[in-house]
């Protein structure tokens, strides 16, 4: 029976979704190798693992009828990594080439992670115009206008967790100072939650000093928030979206987060002028990995 392939590849962890013609759906994942200074990740190693676990779990399928990939690194234009810092043994790799040529005559099409989820969420929500901000490890996210990916895989990526909003904000993994994603990722908010209590804060303290209105754990959050709603804020002055949506794995574990970004949004508002609504992800965690689902049988089009 005919079958589409997505697979969400991420720093740790790689997750798989068989979509079958008869709608009956099969789930599976691994974890990559732990890379160290000794050992660093191998982009050819990784390509074979991955491969090789596609095909023990739907060997009784045989080869898919398309692949899609949802990538977290900096593709450019042609598909190639650029810059990828969880895996930087994947730079100057073309995935795309690399698994279709292990997969043998399936399509294999690759694009951007953040893209692929707005792409899904926007299907899930019905509207044509959407912009995804997914927070996790990073900060990623996409624009879908029209139905259409914006800019569209051919060029390049929307790479919103690099948007600048503090010129004299702390240092992203990217090497500049102030982008979203060095204010408003998982790691970034641990941090300063970490140094306002005056010890470390693993997540479930977080979530929890959240639920229960610490000023610390809130105080920590909000700043993050601030910088994911004037990224919005910035993006809506210039392309009217319909619909915010708040995915990524950080904020699925934070119900209040989501409520905190449209509050920081409205607090941006220019008089007369409406700003779209803000929603919390309805795929939850697996907005990259449906995108990828989505891009194996619409790659032509998307």
């Amino acid at each position: 029976m005919r079958y589409h392939l997505g697979i969400d590849v991420g720093g740790t962890k790689v997750a798989l979704r068989a979509e079958h013609e008869d709608g009956t759906v099969c789930d599976s994942g691994f974890r990559w190798p732990r890379a160290t200074d000794s050992r660093p990740a191998d982009a050819a190693a990784d390509l074979d693992l991955l491969v090789r676990h596609a095909r023990e779990m739907y060997a009784d399928a045989g080869e898919p009828s398309g692949v899609g990939v949802a990538m977290p690194a900096t593709l450019d234009a042609s598909g190639v990594v650029t810059a990828w810092p969880n895996r930087p043994g994947w730079v100057g790799t073309d995935p795309g080439r690399a698994l279709g040529t292990l997969f043998g005559t399936t399509q294999v099409a690759c694009a951007d992670d953040g893209d692929l989820a707005a792409l899904a969420e926007a299907r899930a929500a019905d509207r044509a115009d959407l912009l995804y901000l997914g927070v996790g490890t990073g900060v990623g996210g996409g624009i879908v206008l029209g139905g259409r990916l914006l800019p569209g895989p051919s060029r390049g990526s929307c790479e919103i967790g690099h948007l600048i909003v503090d010129r004299a904000g702390a240092r992203c993994d990217c090497g500049r100072h102030g982008c979203v994603q060095s204010v408003a990722s998982g790691p970034a908010v641990l941090r300063r939650a970490a140094r306002a209590r005056g010890a470390e804060v693993p997540f479930a303290d977080l979530a929890q000093a959240l639920a229960d209105g610490v000023p610390w754990a809130a105080d920590a959050v909000r700043e993050g928030c601030a910088a994911l709603a004037t990224a919005a804020v910035g993006v809506s002055e210039l392309l009217r979206p319909e619909l915010v949506v708040i995915g990524g794995g950080f904020a699925a574990g934070l119900p209040d987060l989501t409520p905190m970004v449209a509050a920081e949004m409205a607090r941006l508002a220019r008089p007369g002028h409406s700003l779209p609504q803000v929603e919390p992800a309805r795929l939850q965690g697996l907005s990259s990995l449906h995108g990828a689902v989505l891009l194996a049988k619409e790659w032509q089009d998307v």
